[in-house]
């Protein structure tokens, strides 16, 4: 079997087997095939695509090619979930809990922010004194005991995607659906839980842009969960415009809190229950409708808020900040953004929002890059609100006063403003389970 070989067969529209999957994959991570091969490979699949029986053949590779975590010491069901990424996008804090309340199990690792996207490890090392790195046999108690814990990515999980990703990102082939499915399924598969859900973004703060596009994401990431033996199901929602009324790690674990607390915003609260209800369908806890008033009724009663309290001391995190999140230290300097004109938010480009939380310091530029905490923004209008001129629409937050005004430059150029009000968006566009049609879940 030659390399050569096989890039020419996916020149030509051929479908690789397992066994050349594995070779040519095993060959990769060893070293023994060439940049410069695999990413003639990579192209080749750009433009002839992938089968899906190819693309699940790829992902359980990848997913093999190192560790891969044994759940079963766990009790029960365990169910993950993995967002593609968005702007405010704190779900992971307030859905886990909701889970953990309802009788779940949530034994979940997950990313840190990078570029415009923010990342749960990130949010919840905001908290004083929590800990996101732990023993297996720490991380195992914990959810046994709690129901969930929420840790960084440990190990030497899915090295073929870190390898392939990088080579991705400079050969132009990152927007390949069947490979951004196998990176994100190659991961989720390795981590080890029973069940996954899925949530698929769409709009100006996603990599996917068009509802067809995200569609085809979605369906081919449930077929590949399927195929491996997990119960998989995907929700594509909204970010076209940020969630929630704050971006930044602080405030954003404070807004969390408000949720779990019953004070949250509309549309980060609403969601989350989508979300909530669907990891508790997954799990075996009864069909949507039902498995929405359990996650309801977690919030309603306290418990919910009650199982982030406890998985924040489980993994040695101060919990007043949780009880007072005026316990947060806040960020050195303020500035607030005020509206261009009078009239109607038509369009936030989430994306641009995003940035301009970078700029501020709430995100990273590079993998190293360090992130201040305190620093982010609160957004007091958002799309479809009426606002006057001069009106504060949003405040930044940061420790060096001289980021302000880039920061501020950045938010205002992602607003528009227009004078009849835009019509209503859906926060969630469809939902995907296997061998059914799309569901409007709103």
């Amino acid at each position: 079997m030659r390399m050569y070989d096989l890039i020419t067969k996916k020149k030509h529209g051929g479908e690789l087997s397992l066994s050349e999957l594995r070779y040519m994959i095993g060959g990769y991570v060893q070293g023994a095939i060439a940049d410069y091969q695999m990413a003639a490979m990579l192209m080749a699949v750009w433009f002839q695509g992938m089968t899906d029986a190819e693309t699940a053949g790829l992902t359980q590779v990848m997913a093999a090619s190192g560790d891969q975590v044994d759940l079963s010491p766990i009790p029960g069901l365990k169910v993950d979930k993995h967002s593609t990424g968005g702007v405010g996008d704190k779900t992971t804090l307030v859905v886990a809990p909701i889970v953990a309340a309802c009788g779940g199990k949530v034994a979940k690792m997950s990313g840190r922010g990078l570029g415009h996207t923010g990342g749960t490890v990130d949010k919840l090392e905001a908290i004083p004194g929590l800990r996101t790195s732990l023993s297996q046999a720490e991380f195992f108690r914990i959810v046994k005991e709690n129901g969930l814990a929420v840790v960084g990515q440990s190990g030497d999980l899915a090295p073929a995607d870190k390898k392939l990703y990088a080579l991705r990102d400079v050969t132009a082939t990152v927007d390949s659906i069947p490979l951004i499915a196998s990176s994100i399924m190659s991961k989720k598969l390795a981590a080890g839980s029973d069940c996954i859900l899925l949530d698929v973004k769409l709009g100006s703060g996603a990599f996917m842009k068009t509802l067809p596009d995200a569609e085809k994401l979605a369906r081919t990431m449930v077929n590949i969960g399927e195929a491996a033996g997990r119960r998989t199901v995907a929700l594509i929602t909204d970010m076209d415009v940020p969630l929630g009324n704050a971006i930044g790690n602080a405030l954003e674990v404070t807004e969390a809190v408000d949720t779990l607390r019953g004070r949250g915003p509309a549309d980060l609260t609403a969601e989350c229950i989508q979300l909530a209800a669907n990891m508790l369908y997954l799990v075996g806890k009864g069909d949507i409708a039902y498995c929405r008033e359990l996650s309801a009724q977690a919030i309603a009663n306290g418990t919910a808020f009650g199982k982030l309290c406890a998985m924040t001391a489980a993994q040695g995190g101060d919990t007043a900040v949780l009880y007072d999140t005026g316990r947060f230290v806040p960020a050195a300097h303020h500035f607030s953004v005020t509206a261009a004109q009078s009239g109607y938010i038509t369009h936030m480009n989430a994306e641009q929002c995003g940035i301009a939380s970078v700029v501020l310091g709430a995100g990273r530029e590079t993998k190293d890059s360090v992130i201040d905490m305190a620093a982010g923004i609160r957004m007091l209008k958002k799309y479809g609100d009426a606002v006057s001129e001069g009106e504060p629409i949003a405040w930044l937050y940061a420790n060096e006063a001289g980021k302000l005004a880039e920061a501020a430059r950045v938010y205002s150029a992602a607003i528009t403003i227009g004078s009849e009000p835009p019509p209503a968006r859906p926060l969630i566009y469809a939902r995907i389970e296997k061998e059914k049609n799309n569901e409007k879940t709103v």
